[in-house]
């Protein structure tokens, strides 16, 4: 483990004038060298409107580290903007960037012996990321979100990004014009900040306040109100006490933290992506967390809140009505959550909730009251069966239909589906097989967020199952089963379904099933050959020779 008190090398031994002649370059005075050093990780980006506002949070945090008498060390971080990626090749370097910010995070804190750490992030792998470095390093460190989008406004509804896929498939469907899905386009996101429903940004930020390791209220605001600004700036202070009292995130970062993370992705009807994530940054803790772990909570935590993607509302309102505080009270009073867990903060869950009423205003409806939830039980189900033997997620809220029966629709790629679903080739009853896009196979597990928008948009999502061992976008919803592993590139039974097989997904049960005899599947396994690799050189390759199976998080460190 490294040395959490590690700025004093730059004062001490033969190396000491060299080192401090360095950082004289950068800023250091004669009474600085004493100074704990607190890096600065800033994804700023202009590639996406997550990381667009991160400077403004970067020169907040920096100044309130300096006021702190502390030695601020600003460094970049990379991000990948999903959305843009989206059905793309390009897509396959989203979840590969988790690991790159994590890498470089570490690289850089621990190569210039920093006391301390603020990570600024914006979007979906920026937050894991930073909390996979930062459970690595164990030196004190503080999360500080980017914030999230405003939604947009077109006749009367709110619009986020979601809006725009799905009119894709609308206008597929010839039920909207080439106007209308101008106009989608053009509204859907008015400015920066992170996809506005409860996907995958907002989902890991909520996680992250429950964990401990960011400030309570931070990971619902919105990315271009002052309180974001104020919050990063806060943040800074918080960071450089956590520095002066040695509080660690394995402090915080406990099992039971993550148990009181899980149950807020339940409530507040949170992205599948939060179960690969969890599972990742667990592992960099050490911290003992499976997949059945989410499905233990899920059966005991209602779904709360009425977000969007399968909700109407946006994160904004979710915020202006109590945010994540609100609904971690509603938990902790009917002890879904631990309140002794300790934050970043120096306090407790209970210390920081504690003039936080236990119900929420009935003036609203964004978070339900306890006896009134959405759902009775969490909706991130793990499933298991033939088809996942090692288990598989499925996001169950929104769906009128839990269980579906079909012939398997068989692609070996993403495009080949969302070409067919557009075509108008997939009808009512079918189970649509996307296979081949796992964390090897694809390789990097792409999120399925255009084929099932199209789905959607066709008006099909009650009709059609789909299963993947890639991924889905937190603004996924319909049923639908992702991160089914063994996944098809190491010989999973998903490799081996046939076109036309029969397919079963049965929420209620927890069960995905290829209904083919033993004898046959056997048949089929004897004659099965692994597909070359798609890549041999650069990032992919290396990412596929390391990755493991998403029913450990995809992590890429032993």
């Amino acid at each position: 483990m490294p040395d959490n008190r590690r700025s004093r090398t730059i004062t001490e031994g033969v190396q000491r004038s060299p080192n401090r002649s360095m950082l004289r370059a950068v800023g250091f005075g004669d009474g600085d060298f004493n100074k704990p050093i607190v890096g600065i990780a800033n994804s700023y980006s202009t590639i996406t409107p997550c990381n667009i506002g991160l400077g403004k949070l970067t020169d907040r945090a920096e100044a309130a580290v300096r006021a702190a008498a502390a030695m601020p060390q600003v460094f970049g971080t990379i991000t990948v903007s999903d959305g843009i990626a989206m059905g793309t090749e390009g897509m396959k370097y989203s979840l590969v960037s988790r690991e790159v910010i994590a890498d470089s995070i570490e690289t850089a804190c621990n190569a210039q012996a920093m006391d301390g750490v603020v990570t600024i992030g914006g979007c979906d792998k920026n937050m894991p990321g930073a909390m996979i470095a930062i459970a690595r390093m164990n030196i004190p460190a503080i999360f500080v979100y980017g914030g999230t989008i405003k939604p947009g406004h077109l006749n009367g509804r709110d619009l986020t990004i979601v809006s725009a896929f799905e009119a894709v498939g609308e206008f597929s469907a010839n039920k909207i014009s080439e106007n209308e899905l101008l106009a989608v386009e053009r509204s859907a996101c008015p400015g920066a900040g992170s996809c506005g429903g409860m996907y995958t940004a907002n989902t890991m930020s909520s996680a992250i306040e429950a964990i401990g390791m960011s400030l309570p209220y931070s990971s619902t605001m919105a990315a271009e109100d002052a309180e974001k600004a104020d919050s990063a700036a806060r943040s800074g202070e918080v960071l450089v006490e956590a520095i002066r009292k040695q509080l660690l995130p394995r402090k915080i970062m406990t099992r039971k933290a993550f148990e009181n993370a899980i149950a807020v992705v339940m409530a507040i009807g949170g992205s599948t992506n939060a179960v690969l994530h969890l599972l990742a940054i667990a592992h960099a803790a050490e911290v003992g967390l499976s997949l059945d772990d989410f499905e233990t909570i899920r059966e005991r935590v209602p779904v709360l809140c009425e977000l969007k993607p399968s909700g109407r509302y946006a994160t904004t309102d979710f915020h202006r009505v109590g945010g994540v505080p609100q609904v971690m009270k509603m938990l902790l009073a009917h002890g879904l959550i631990d309140g002794d867990q300790m934050t970043i903060t120096g306090r407790t869950i209970a210390q920081n909730l504690k003039d936080v009423p236990e119900r929420p205003s009935k003036e609203q409806d964004v978070i339900r009251q306890w006896d009134k939830p959405l759902y009775p039980q969490g909706h991130l189900a793990i499933m298991h069966g033939n088809l996942a033997a090692e288990g598989a997620v499925a996001k169950i809220s929104g769906i009128k239909h839990m269980e579906i029966t079909g012939p398997a629709r068989i692609f070996d790629r993403e495009e080949e589906c969302l070409e067919a679903i557009l075509a108008d080739k997939i009808k009512k009853g079918d189970v649509v097989v996307i296979r081949f896009e796992g964390p090897k196979g694809g390789p990097g597990m792409r999120e399925m967020l255009s084929p099932t928008s199209a789905i959607i948009g066709a008006g099909l999502g009650d009709a059609v199952g789909l299963i993947t061992d890639g991924r889905f976008s937190g603004g996924t919803y319909g049923l639908v089963v992702g991160h089914v592993a063994p996944e098809a590139a190491v010989g999973g039974l998903i490799a081996l379904v046939h076109e036309g097989d029969s397919v079963t997904i049965d929420a209620g049960k927890r069960l995905l099933q290829l209904n083919v005899s033993d004898s046959e599947i056997a048949r089929r396994r004897a004659v099965w050959k692994a597909p070359a690799p798609r890549y041999t050189r650069g990032v992919l390759a290396k990412y596929a020779a390391q990755v493991s199976s998403a029913c450990i998080g995809a992590v890429t460190q032993a």
